[in-house]
């Protein structure tokens, strides 16, 4: 008997010293490797951030060992979910501000406010920011105006930006201290009036006169909210995330983090479109690290068509007359373009209307100039022309279009566009058909940073209720496949990261998630229920 218990303990460490150690392994589970078979396999083992391996959970276990060891219970794996168009520091910034998301009325915003300043202490002669109302959710659907901001907080500059991001509504504290007279008129903005008299509503442009002279929070507080907005992203399994429209102050704020180890999340950067970003960067050139990559710039073509500044060929269906506007002059995109194209950067633009979307798609292949690997991008592409169409495949034009947009426009989007024009928006099937791929994100805080919105949004076509029963324009949407490729291969693709993360295979980072639920075979209503049970972020469990 002893003999037989030393040779089993013989024949155990002679099979474990053969055995590759790793950092970690995940066995029994379900795996969506995103390769280009899409293989659906059950094991991966890590090693020094990278996948070493995937396959079955037998073979997985009897070559590598680890003292990490995770038994999935059949619950499914993804890559890490890759928010493809995001304002991470923008909704960092949010989660210490009026939050103003799903409010009824004006009325009920100002109420929030109040309560706000009172649980805040906030002094007189305060700033006071706000972010997140939408009118088309208020039973009165025009722009509010600035009285009762007056009225309650005279003493407080007040700024409360639309759900988009193209509108806000200002007091006359702060509109004072920007020195904002009424008649001013600003290119790509609106200062609106009435009875010659500003209303406090700013459009686009106009925004950036009020927030600029708006304090910003210092670095201590920036710290904190960064690190409270990556574990909100971590608790929804985004492991990586493009934030659109920086400055180079803000990326090294967010450079400094990651490099001190605070900050994990992975951070793929669109520069914004300012004279100090090009003279910087176009000399710099490409900035990478493990977690950061100043991929491009981000311009502006028009604004929202919630708030009617995106710009139409034909006039909004509910304002008679009016086209909306572009951001800049053609000049302006003519000169930009031609300084990114010689160099390594992408262009990548906002476009929402059809009017915006074809002058910027004009702009490209003037520049573009045929076939191509530059994976210049539109951002969100909301109203596209069909005759537009050709363009994307033409100059390999990427598509980079939020899902969630359509199933929060789908009540009043009609209403803007009219019957024709509403079957040519949010056509993320016929833009993906252009070129086989597209990118999906969320533009939060627009919209909720949940990828399992996006994933619903764009096979569902649905509310959460179930509205509309047969799906918005459900002619438009997604396989659950397609869909799955745009949240994490496509979304890296569109970087040019596709080599390095995105999908769970040998050599890739080991960025990836585990669910409780299969979204890839689940019931629809059963998608937004999804719970993230890990997230991993190079092996490292972050989550």
């Amino acid at each position: 008997m002893e003999k037989l218990k030393w040779l089993f303990f013989l024949l155990l460490f002679l099979s474990c010293k053969n055995k590759t150690t790793v950092d970690l392994i995940v066995h029994n589970a379900k795996v969506y490797t995103v390769d280009s078979l899409f293989t659906i396999t059950e094991a991966v083992a890590v090693k020094d951030g990278r996948i070493t391996a995937t396959g079955a959970s037998k073979d997985i276990l009897e070559e590598y060992i680890s003292d990490r060891i995770v038994d999935a219970k059949h619950q499914a794996v993804y890559p890490g979910f890759i928010d493809g168009h995001a304002h991470f520091y923008g909704y960092a910034l949010s989660l210490q501000e009026v939050d103003l998301v799903g409010t009824k009325s004006w009325n009920e915003c100002i109420e929030r406010i109040k309560t706000f300043v009172a649980n805040n202490n906030i002094p007189a002669g305060k700033w006071i920011i706000g972010n997140g109302w939408d009118q088309n959710d208020w039973e009165i659907k025009s722009f509010p105006d600035k009285s009762l901001l007056d009225k309650n907080f005279p003493d407080n500059a007040v700024l409360l930006s639309r759900i988009d991001g193209h509108a806000a509504i200002a007091n006359q504290r702060a509109l004072d201290k920007a020195s904002v007279k009424a008649g001013e008129v600003i290119t790509g903005g609106v200062f609106e009036t009435k009875d010659k008299k500003l209303t406090g509503i700013l459009i686009d442009n106009a925004i950036s006169k009020v927030s600029s002279v708006a304090p910003l929070p210092d670095e201590a507080t920036l710290e904190n909210v960064f690190l409270n907005a990556q574990n909100n992203c971590f608790a929804a399994g985004l492991t990586g995330i493009t934030d659109c429209g920086l400055t180079k102050q803000q990326v090294d704020q967010l450079d400094r983090l990651q490099k001190a180890g605070k900050l994990k999340m992975k951070l793929t950067v669109l520069l914004s479109d300012t004279k100090e970003n090009y003279e910087h960067y176009l000399k710099a050139g490409i900035y990478k690290t493990d977690r950061m990559h100043i991929a491009g710039f981000k311009l502006y073509a028009d604004g929202a068509l919630g708030s009617r500044g995106a710009c139409l060929l034909k006039p909004y269906n509910d304002k008679p007359g009016w086209n909306g506007f572009l951001l800049d002059s053609i000049s302006h995109y003519a000169r930009v373009l031609q300084k990114i194209i010689q160099s390594p950067f992408q262009a990548c633009t906002h476009a929402i209307g059809d009017s915006g979307n074809r002058m910027i798609l004009d702009q490209y292949a003037t520049v573009l100039k045929g076939n191509n690997d530059r994976r210049w991008r539109i951002e969100h592409a909301q109203v596209v022309d069909t005759s537009d169409l050709h363009f994307f495949k033409r100059y390999n034009i990427i598509p980079s279009v939020q899902p969630t947009h359509a199933t929060s426009d789908m009540y009043w989007a009609e209403d803007r566009l009219g019957k024709e024009r509403i079957t040519t928006a949010y056509a993320y099937k016929d833009l993906l058909q252009q070129n086989g791929w597209t990118i999906l994100g969320t533009d939060f805080p627009v919209e909720d940073i949940s990828p399992f919105k996006t994933f619903y949004a764009a096979v569902i076509r649905k509310d959460a209720s179930g509205y509309p029963a047969t799906g918005f324009e459900i002619s438009n949407a997604l396989t659950r496949e397609e869909t799955l490729r745009g949240m994490t291969i496509w979304a890296a693709k569109g970087s040019f990261e596709e080599k390095e993360k995105g999908s769970i295979e040998k050599g890739r980072q080991a960025d990836f998630i585990i669910t409780d639920t299969d979204i890839m075979h689940c019931e629809p209503v059963d998608i937004l229920k999804t719970k993230v049970v890990a997230t991993y972020i190079n092996g490292e469990k972050v989550y």
